[in-house]
């Protein structure tokens, strides 16, 4: 059933054949096709009962911190922003072990990817559509998590926010995707599992699949969502194989 907004618009479900004339199948990378938690996870035995508070304010100050940086124009890549955004989440539950620290940032460049990630990827190449990564990730980070979920024979283009020093959801980082393919906005499906990424997205003008893997409410910002997803396989039935005329960008 659709999410009605207070302002009357809807967020459908996903539907049959509902992105029409798509070229291109752009991802976020985080929570997307990886599993952000999935570092703490992997030394939950030695964080015991503090584990999940830390993944989530490790993943909370990440992002803040990019937001901050972007704002005032004070840009260090992702990795370091994710290394402090981790030295915080520790400091603030009294986790003082620099070996495990170390460890959890290793962890970070491996991530476990989504188990439906590769099969859908391959589906949308099949199907002769483009497919990229568009991330705040630094390249480094990307290609390591790339490269351990085996997806690079996959994707056309891995995009990093590295190349402007800004981060999502600047719009210019949006404008890197259809630079990359010489494609319209509307010729691009965009899915993100981050409601604040698909929002900024879609005000951008792509086709945005919002993948809400755990329920969460929708974010009050503008940019509706064309559809909502539970997993990525969703995503195979919206998209509508007969390309529409090239639209300019």
């Amino acid at each position: 059933m659709s999410q009605t907004l207070r302002s009357g618009r809807t967020i459908p479900p996903a539907a049959k054949g509902r992105f029409i004339g798509i070229r291109a199948c752009v991802f976020d990378a985080y929570g997307t096709l990886f599993d952000v938690h999935s570092a703490v996870a992997r030394h939950r035995w030695r964080l015991g009962e503090k584990a999940d508070a830390i993944s989530s304010l490790w993943r909370s100050k990440q992002l803040e911190y990019s937001w901050q940086r972007t704002i005032s124009r004070r840009y260090v890549d992702f990795w370091q922003i994710t290394a402090d955004g981790l030295d915080f989440a520790l400091d603030a539950h009294a986790v003082d072990d620099d070996a495990l620290r170390e460890d959890l940032l290793d962890a970070y460049l491996t991530l476990d990817c989504y188990s439906e990630v590769p099969g859908v990827l391959r589906s949308i190449k099949d199907a002769g559509l483009h497919t990229a990564i568009l991330s705040n990730g630094s390249p480094m980070m990307l290609e390591a998590a790339v490269s351990r979920a085996g997806i690079g024979d996959l994707l056309d283009a891995v995009i990093s926010v590295d190349a402007l020093g800004l981060y999502k959801p600047t719009p210019d980082v949006y404008r890197l995707a259809i630079e990359r393919f010489d494609i319209g906005r509307s010729q691009t499906a965009f899915s993100s599992s981050n409601a604040w990424d698909a929002a900024a997205a879609a005000c951008f003008g792509f086709k945005v699949a919002w993948c809400n893997r755990f329920s969460q409410a929708r974010e009050r910002l503008p940019g509706t969502p064309d559809a909502e997803i539970r997993s990525l396989d969703e995503l195979l039935d919206l998209l509508e194989k007969d390309p529409a005329p090239q639209e300019q960008i």
